[in-house]
């Protein structure tokens, strides 16, 4: 074999290692970007984590810190007041048209309270004021404000369901009107079964004279 031939194929067999080498490391980089960007999917940042995993309590009072709740909805707005005496009835009720304050359902006035008391957001998304009506919270299903003891007060504020129908939209105690932006919560749809009820039912049933009757 010639000289000159030997040397070029010596030379093509260091560049075609070249190539070859060279590829491989492109092919391994590749890869190495891939697994890099799947775990970024699967795994969000921290912050986003444990954002969604934690659950916050929506108030921090008590049922016994409480004075009174008004309950608006696009039907009714309804007064409740908790007494301050020991002996029942332990909650009175405004049902409109009346004024006069009658004695309350204490169930359902009790499963409210432990809602408002014992409550947690399921996540908290910060949301521009000018996207409200995306959660139904422009025109609310119904509104809860909470006067109490202290004169201290808190509004919960309930929009619609989220995407799959299983918790509501809500915003807490927004009073800044010039605010851009609102945090919207997500909470447990046992606020709207809560509230949307008929007149009557938020009214402690009165015995007729017909039910005093013995058997």
């Amino acid at each position: 074999m010639k000289r000159t031939t030997l040397v070029l194929v010596i030379l093509a067999l260091a560049l075609g290692g070249f190539v070859y080498f060279d590829e491989m490391k492109r092919k391994s980089q590749l890869e190495q970007v891939a697994q890099n960007t799947q775990k970024q999917i699967n795994q969000p940042n921290n912050s986003q984590e444990s954002n969604q995993r934690e659950k916050k309590q929506i108030f921090s009072f008590n049922t016994g810190d409480i004075q009174s709740i008004t309950i608006k909805t696009q039907d009714y707005t309804l007064d409740l007041e908790q007494r301050s005496k020991s002996e029942p009835p332990n909650w009175l009720v405004k049902l409109p048209p009346s004024t006069t304050p009658k004695p309350a359902q204490k169930a359902i006035v009790s499963y409210l309270t432990d809602l408002l008391t014992k409550g947690k957001t399921e996540n908290i998304i910060p949301v521009p004021v000018s996207r409200l009506s995306e959660f139904g919270l422009d025109k609310p299903f119904a509104v809860i404000d909470i006067k109490l003891q202290s004169q201290e007060k808190h509004q919960l504020v309930l929009g619609k369901p989220n995407f799959n129908n299983t918790l509501l939209y809500a915003k807490v105690n927004c009073t800044d009107s010039n605010s851009q932006s609102i945090e919207v919560l997500l909470v447990s749809k046992d606020f709207a079964n809560a509230v949307n009820r008929q007149l009557s039912e938020w009214e402690e049933p009165t015995l007729s004279s017909s039910d005093n009757l013995p058997n």
